[in-house]
């Protein structure tokens, strides 16, 4: 998904304490008998109570929520299967449900937002791949547009998509959680909050990848016994407060990203 302007804006407050967001310097321990003991039990009833939990192979929660998305998380796994077919390398053939649904908008946000939508001829099997009959056209205009040679220039691409030389270029979106907002039998309105990473790895780079965090809804249509896309939209946020972790230098960078792959979301 290519990065357009900012639709919305994230506030993030910080808790009282000074500069640390996490609430300033931590306190010192104890080491009393006493405390050892309470931090023992608390131990001792949290094996417990898990052991209970997985005792029978499920819980009322979930044999409450009727085929759902969970009641009490919102976000939490559903525990169903990811989809097994594949279509041009995306996942395909979805659930005729919320969860369908849900998985078909998390995959489709990570075809969308891949390296592929870079390259003209990737890009053009990946809408025609995801997108509705009544909209592939005109997502497929809409994209082409937007991956301009300019852009592609601007970010460090030749015309056809490919990085430099010496140079590993990255572009991910990475699902954190899904939410209906609207459904029907037939259609579907799903908001997916992901993290991205996008940038080019190598020493002479000058846009180093950086991460972002954001949200896409999507607009689907059950249609040829499949989910697809009628319609994408993005904006930013939520987004957390950043870590303390070192940066990691450009070479391990284009390691991870040329040995890690990427997964099939379910919900």
């Amino acid at each position: 998904m290519s990065p357009g302007d900012d639709a919305g804006q994230t506030r993030t407050r910080l808790p009282e304490g000074g500069g640390d967001p996490y609430g300033g310097a931590r306190r010192g321990g104890r080491s009393s008998s006493r405390s050892l003991v309470t931090v023992v039990g608390v131990v001792v009833l949290l094996i417990a109570a898990i052991a209970f939990a997985n005792r029978g192979g499920g819980d009322s929660a979930a044999e409450e929520g009727g085929g759902d998305s969970p009641k009490s998380a919102a976000t939490a796994p559903s525990g169903e299967k990811p989809v097994k077919a594949e279509s041009a390398g995306i996942p395909s053939g979805y659930a005729h449900d919320r969860q369908g649904a849900e998985s078909a908008a998390a995959n489709y946000a990570v075809a969308l937002g891949s390296d592929g939508m870079f390259v003209p001829a990737r890009r053009h099997e990946i809408v025609q791949t995801v997108a509705d009959a009544a909209s592939v056209d005109r997502l497929q205009s809409g994209f082409d547009a937007d991956y301009s040679a300019d852009f592609l220039k601007a970010v460090g691409l030749t015309k056809d998509g490919a990085a430099p030389a010496g140079s590993t270029f990255v572009n991910r979106t990475l699902p954190a959680g899904t939410k209906v907002t609207a459904y029907s039998d037939n259609a579907a309105t799903v908001e997916v909050w992901c993290n991205g990473l996008f940038g080019l790895a190598g020493d002479k780079s000058t846009t180093p990848v950086t991460n972002s965090w954001f949200t896409v809804t999507m607009k689907l249509n059950w249609s040829g016994d499949d989910w697809k896309v009628l319609e994408t939209a993005q904006k930013t946020g939520p987004t957390p407060v950043a870590g303390d972790n070192p940066v990691t230098g450009a070479d391990e960078i284009s390691k991870a990203v040329q040995e890690f792959g990427g997964f099939t979301y379910a919900r």
